[in-house]
């Protein structure tokens, strides 16, 4: 029985952290085997669900008996992920020029904030900094505040690990015709460019704006946004088409409020009249009276209630393994679904490879 529809592709993993192991899980998740090289002592960031279906073999590649147990295992591999700043892996004698010379179809996956070149290339950086500089943070938060500041969802995964494995599975669709393997090179920052295309280009023909006290999707638009319930939790309020607009203010009682939707001069009386309303009943009430309507309105659950929610339930979107709670592999495959896959030791991983 397959295990996915990337069963029997081969996936080496240098270990790193964030964009690069979330990317190695996305493929371990469609049945790819993915064999991770580990430092002694870890990475520090140990995971429990994002380093689910690994083999994990730990290795000093900075000794030449390391290194050379890496270039075998690559010479058998069909994709490589490494998250190193640009030149590290050349000085170990591992970047692509090696290793796709002793492996002419090797995919070599490089995962990095700036990229491989610019002036930034070989600076730090993290999340933050990286969705900074494409225009992305500076339309987040309140007018007259500094910019919120997201989970690092923007930036590390959704502009890094999603692209390096879009990357890596258009590559490997062009092996298929030319035999040849080719380097990755997944910048956040590009990625994060490319996500902003929605708001651009919405942007330049003046259907939205990314100026924060007018921006509908960044949180200050009166029917976009939480708001407080009486027990203290919150709600999420989302109804941006005057129909579902229409629809949550009829079932509040408040059809007076249709005409402010759009009326920018009333926000700040529409936002109070809102935030006064949803404070009078505790979140459950309002789920009841508005969660399975056009409404557009949802409870804002913690990562441990979400699990627990109907939609989640009634769709298996999560599964315990070993008291965690692991969402299942995304997206769904009608025909050869993905899986999560169970730990296996490195070295009968790569014995297997090697023959």
């Amino acid at each position: 029985m397959s295990r996915g529809p990337l069963d029997g592709l081969k996936v080496v993993e240098f270990a790193s952290i964030g964009p690069g192991p979330h990317a190695a899980m996305l493929l371990a998740d469609m049945g790819a085997e993915v064999l991770r090289i580990d430092r002694p002592g870890g990475n520090g960031w140990a995971n429990p669900i994002v380093d689910r279906g690994r083999a994990v073999k730990v290795l000093d590649i900075r000794g030449e008996a390391g290194r050379d147990w890496c270039m075998r295992v690559a010479q058998r591999a069909d994709v490589l992920i490494e998250g190193r700043r640009p030149g590290v892996m050349e000085r170990l004698g591992l970047g692509p020029e090696v290793l796709c010379r002793n492996n002419p179809r090797l995919i070599y996956g490089r995962m990095t904030g700036w990229g491989q070149d610019g002036p930034l290339a070989k600076s730090a950086g993290h999340d933050i900094n990286y969705i900074a500089i494409t225009g992305a943070l500076a339309a987040m938060g309140k007018p007259g505040e500094p910019a919120a500041v997201p989970l690092n969802l923007v930036g590390d995964f959704g502009g890094g690990s999603l692209y390096l494995a879009f990357g890596i599975l258009a590559a490997l669709w062009e092996r298929e015709r030319s035999g040849l393997g080719q380097v990755v090179d997944a910048a956040i920052v590009d990625g994060v460019a490319s996500l902003m295309t929605f708001f651009t280009g919405l942007a330049s023909t003046g259907q939205v704006s990314l100026a924060r006290e007018r921006n509908l999707l960044s949180g200050v638009a009166p029917f976009y946004r939480c708001y407080l319930c009486r027990d203290g939790r919150e709600i999420s309020v989302g109804p941006l088409e005057p129909p579902f607009f229409a629809e949550m203010v009829k079932r509040l009682g408040r059809e007076e409020l249709i005409p402010a939707q759009y009326d920018e001069a009333r926000w700040g009386e529409l936002t109070g009249a809102l935030a006064a309303q949803f404070a009078t009943q505790d979140q459950s009430h309002w789920v009841a009276l508005l969660a399975l309507t056009d409404a557009c309105v949802a409870p804002v659950l913690t990562a441990a209630e979400a699990p627990g929610h109907p939609q989640n339930v009634a769709r298996q979107s999560y599964i315990e393994r070993e008291g965690v709670m692991h969402p299942v592999p995304a997206p769904r495959l009608s025909r050869t679904p993905g899986t999560i896959g169970t730990y296996e030791d490195g070295d009968a991983m790569a014995a297997r490879w090697l023959g």
